[in-house]
C-alpha cells in the first residue's frame, strides 16, 4: 500500500492539485528522516572525534590538520553523485522512469571510474600532505595514515553517496536515512574495538586493536562499506523508480548524459574545490597558533556541525521536491517548495544556534579532556551561534537551486563570499585576536552569504519560467 509521501509525490508527477497543507506535509515527511540522517552522520564524526580526543590534543590535531583535505576529496565524490541524481529527479518528475534508469546505469560506470582515480591520487599525496599544511612532526605520521585510509576507501564512499543520492532524488529518503543511522552505530562499534588497546573495565577484559587514529579511519571505512553494499542493492533491486534487476538496458556511457552531469556538477565541484582550498588556507592561518588552536578549531567545527546538519537534511528534501516539481514543469509549485524548505531551515537552525550558545562548554567537554582546548572551542562556538540563520539560508537555498539545475551563479556566489570575506577576515584578525578572530570572520561571512542567497531566490532568474 502506497504511503502518504508516495501519493503526494505521484500527484506532483501527474499534475494533480496539492493544497498548501499537503505541500507542508510533504515537506515535513521528506525533511524529518533527512534531518535524522544528517544528525546521525555528524554524530558519527562527533563520536569519532571524542574517542580520538580522549587520546590527547595531539591525536585530535593530527586529524584536524588534514580535515579540510578530506572534505576536498569528499566533494569530488558527492559532486559526481549530484550530477547524475539531479537528472534522475527531473526524469522521475516527468514520469520518464526509463530515462531515470538509463542515467542510473551510466552513473554506476562513470562514478566508479572517478572514485578509483581519486583514491589513487589521495594515496600518492598522503605522506607529504600534513607537512604541506604546516603540521608539526609530532602529528604528521598519524595524519598521513588517517588520510591514506580515508582516500583508499573512495570507491566505497562513492557507492554509498551515489546510492543515497539516487534514492533521495527518486523520492525515497527514508531508506538511506535509516541506513545512515545504522552506519553511525556500526562506526561507533568498530571504533570501540579498533582505536583503543585491550583493557579491563570493572573486571571485564575488552579486546582492542590499539590502532589509535588509524583505528578511527578503519572503523568509519568498514561501517561505510557495509551500508554502501546494502543501499546499492536496494536501489538496484527494490526501488520502483530505479530498479535495474530484471530490466534490460545498456550501461554504455552517453555523451548527453555525461554532458548534463558535467554542467550540473562542474560548477559545484569547482566551487567546492576552491572553497576547500580556502578552508585549507584558513587551516594554514590557524596552524601557527599552536596545537591547542588546531585541536579547538577542528573539534569546534565538529561540534558546530550538530547545529547545521539539520539544514543539510532539509536541503536534501528541498532538492527532491524542487527537482521533481521542476521536472514536471510545475514552476509555481517549484517556487513554493523552495521558500517552504528555506524558511523551515532558517527556523530549525536558529533554534539550534540558541542551543549551541547555551551548551557550548558542555559540547566541547564531551569531545576532549584538555581544558585549554575546551575553553577556546566554547568561545568560538558562541561567536558562531549568531551566524546560524544566515548559514541555514545559504544551505537550503543552494539545494533548491541545485534541484532546478541552476549551479553556476550560486557556486560563484559561494566562492565570492568565502574568499572575499572569510579568508580575508581570517588573515586580518588571526594575528591580533587568535582563533576567536578567525571564527568571528566566519560568522560575518556566513551571515553575508545567507543574505545574498535569499536575494537571489527572491529576485534572481534561477528557474526558466516558460510557463505561467
Amino acid at each position: 500500500m502506497a504511503s502518504t509521501k508516495d501519493i503526494l509525490l505521484l500527484r506532483i508527477r501527474e499534475h494533480g492539485k496539492l493544497t498548501t497543507a499537503e505541500q507542508l506535509q510533504l515537506t515535513a515527511l521528506l525533511s524529518l528522516p533527512a534531518i535524522l540522517s544528517q544528525m546521525s552522520s555528524i554524530l558519527m564524526f562527533y563520536i569519532d572525534d571524542a574517542m580520538v580526543g580522549s587520546l590527547g590534543a595531539l591525536a585530535s590535531a593530527s586529524i584536524g590538520i588534514i580535515a579540510t583535505s578530506t572534505w576536498l576529496f569528499w566533494s569530488i565524490i558527492s559532486c559526481a553523485a549530484t550530477g547524475f541524481s539531479v537528472q534522475v529527479a527531473h526524469a522521475v518528475g516527468a514520469n520518464d522512469l526509463g530515462h531515470a534508469r538509463s542515467v542510473f546505469r551510466q552513473s554506476l560506470i562513470a562514478s566508479m571510474m572517478l572514485a578509483v582515480v581519486t583514491g589513487l591520487v589521495g594515496a600518492l599525496i598522503s605522506n607529504p600532505l600534513p607537512h604541506w599544511l604546516g603540521g608539526g612532526e609530532e602529528i604528521c605520521a598519524d595524519a598521513s595514515t588517517y588520510f591514506l585510509i580515508f582516500t583508499l576507501g573512495a570507491p566505497l564512499a562513492m557507492a554509498n553517496m551515489l546510492a543515497s543520492s539516487m534514492l533521495r532524488c527518486a523520492g525515497n529518503i527514508k531508506v538511506p536515512s535509516l541506513a545512515n543511522i545504522v552506519m553511525c552505530v556500526l562506526d561507533v562499534t568498530f571504533n570501540f574495538f579498533l582505536i583503543f588497546p585491550t583493557r579491563t573495565v570493572e573486571g571485564i577484559t575488552i579486546p582492542g586493536a590499539g590502532l589509535g587514529v588509524a583505528g578511527a579511519a578503519l572503523g568509519t571505512l568498514l561501517a561505510e562499506g557495509v551500508i554502501a553494499g546494502y543501499l546499492m542493492w536496494y536501489a538496484v533491486a527494490r526501488c520502483p523508480e530505479l530498479r535495474l534487476l530484471g530490466e534490460r538496458g545498456s550501461f554504455h556511457l552517453q555523451r548527453q548524459t555525461l554532458s548534463k552531469a558535467g554542467n550540473i556538477a562542474g560548477p559545484i565541484f569547482l566551487q567546492r574545490v576552491l572553497m576547500n582550498v580556502a578552508q585549507i588556507t584558513i587551516t594554514v592561518i590557524v596552524a601557527p597558533l599552536g596545537a591547542v588552536a588546531i585541536a579547538a578549531n577542528a573539534l569546534g567545527i565538529t561540534a558546530e556541525s550538530l547545529c547545521y546538519m539539520p539544514g543539510y537534511g532539509i536541503g536534501e528534501a528541498a532538492t527532491t521536491l524542487v527537482g521533481q516539481s521542476y521536472g514536471a514543469k510545475r514552476y509555481r509549485l517549484t517556487e513554493r517548495f523552495a521558500w517552504m524548505t528555506t524558511l523551515l531551515g532558517i527556523a530549525v537552525m536558529t533554534f539550534m544556534g540558541v542551543v549551541m550558545y547555551m551548551a557550548a562548554p558542555l559540547m566541547m567537554a564531551s569531545l576532549t579532556p584538555d581544558e585549554a582546548v575546551r575553553q577556546l572551542g566554547a568561545e568560538c562556538l558562541r561567536i558562531e551561534a549568531w551566524a546560524e540563520p544566515g548559514f541555514a539560508a545559504s544551505i537550503v537555498a543552494m539545494s533548491c537551486f541545485v534541484g532546478a539545475g541552476d549551479t553556476r551563479k550560486p557556486s560563484m556566489m559561494n566562492l565570492l563570499s568565502m574568499w572575499a570575506v572569510r579568508v580575508t577576515l581570517a588573515a586580518l584578525l588571526a594575528p591580533s585576536y587568535g582563533l576567536q578572530g578567525v571564527w568571528l570572520g566566519m560568522a560575518i561571512e556566513l551571515t553575508f552569504r545567507g543574505l545574498i542567497f535569499l536575494a537571489r531566490m527572491k529576485w534572481g532568474k534561477w528557474m526558466k519560467m516558460s510557463e505561467k
